[in-house]
């Protein structure tokens, strides 16, 4: 169960707070009024970047430089 605190503390220790979770690995929830409001937490380290995702998925059945045979105006 994740550690459960005041907002006023953690706005007073807010940069305190973030270094502890990222330590810990653990969530910590904000609460106001002891009603639960934000959670903050870890992030997870494995996140696959976009860039080269798609990888391999794009499969050309042939030459895309030849021209085409066939006849179009552009401009029309």
């Amino acid at each position: 169960m994740p550690e459960k605190m005041p907002a006023g503390k953690f706005k007073a220790e807010c940069l305190q707070v973030m270094e502890k979770v990222r330590k810990t690995r653990r969530r910590i929830t904000i609460t106001k009024r002891n009603v639960p409001i934000a959670q903050i937490g870890p992030i997870d380290e494995k996140e696959e970047k976009s860039f080269g995702k798609l990888k391999g998925s794009v499969h050309f059945k042939d030459d895309i430089i030849d021209p085409i045979d066939e006849v179009w105006n552009a401009d029309s």
